[in-house]
């Protein structure tokens, strides 16, 4: 099983990789946000990813997510661990907790870039759930058991489920934007993940997020809202959890997948394969080659 980790503000690497190695891609969609970072980890093979860049160098928006997940998909990555910063819209979700999230709510005008599909191939999956629960279960199940047994900070909490509010970014939520997600119920904000989602289910790639409250946004009436020294201070501690929990997490790894996330095409392209052109056939030939030859 390969794994992918993709690392958010604060996380740029991975200590404990051996076998290092770099790899460097280019896609039909141009290049991703940097070189990968190929290492193993008690035997497993893993590739990393900094979303925004070494030296965090990449708006939210400028991200190419098409590249970064279809150079996943090149080098036979099959499920992919998110890590990111976000606000808490919920008194309960405190800076410093870990969410899983389990559904978003789309506030990007981005979409085109949200899909590898286009210029000559229509295809729609299924989207309901749109992140992996068996992995999900696997992340939450190893993150509390840490947290329990050997994280210094037991007041850290792993909430599995929620809603992520998936904005356009780059400023942070005015106060009224946060009052109302918190009205539809949503649990956490952020700029990012989303479309990783939607990429990862068309490339058949399991994706969680991992994502860490960093702050309260800007609706908490007595907090300071929030802004990037606050997010920064937060994020230390958080960064750490996350590093730490990648062993834990490769040890339960299971050798081949039992969800259907490697499925999720099977049933998602509707155009004739005999008019999708030749040179988009070539382009999504990873992605869907094991469907349209």
């Amino acid at each position: 099983m390969k794994l992918g980790v993709i690392g958010g503000s604060g996380l740029y690497n991975i200590e404990g990789l051996t076998d290092l190695e770099t790899k460097s891609l280019d896609t039909p969609f141009g290049p991703p946000s940097d070189d990968y970072v190929r290492g193993k980890l008690d035997g497993c093979e893993i590739f990393f990813l900094p979303r925004h860049g070494r030296g965090h160098r990449i708006l939210p928006s400028e991200i190419n997510y098409r590249a970064n997940i279809y150079g996943f998909k090149l080098l036979g990555v099959e499920q992919i661990m998110s890590i990111s910063a976000v606000g808490s819209l919920k008194e309960e979700l405190r800076p410093g907790d870990m969410v899983l999230p389990d559904q978003y709510y789309d506030r990007t005008r981005s979409a085109f870039g949200h899909t590898f599909f286009g210029e000559g191939i229509v295809a729609h999956v299924a989207f309901g759930d749109p992140t992996c629960a068996t992995f999900r279960e696997l992340l939450a199940d190893v993150s509390r058991r840490f947290i329990a047994e050997e994280w210094h900070n037991k007041d850290v909490r792993v909430v599995s489920g929620g809603t992520y509010v998936n904005m356009q970014g780059p400023a942070f939520s005015t106060r009224a934007e946060s009052n109302a997600y918190r009205q539809f119920g949503f649990d956490i904000i952020g700029m990012t993940s989303l479309a990783e989602a939607k990429l990862c289910r068309e490339a058949e790639i399991c994706y969680q997020a991992m994502a860490m409250v960093t702050d309260y946004d800007c609706w908490k009436i007595g907090e300071e809202a929030v802004n990037i020294d606050l997010v920064i201070q937060t994020l230390s501690g958080n960064t750490q959890l996350a590093k730490t929990l990648l062993p834990r997490i490769v040890a339960g790894l299971p050798d081949r997948r039992s969800c259907r996330c490697g499925e999720s095409l099977s049933c998602a392209i509707v155009t004739d394969p005999s008019v999708i052109p030749d040179e988009t056939r070539m382009k999504l030939k990873p992605i869907i080659g094991k469907y349209i030859p």
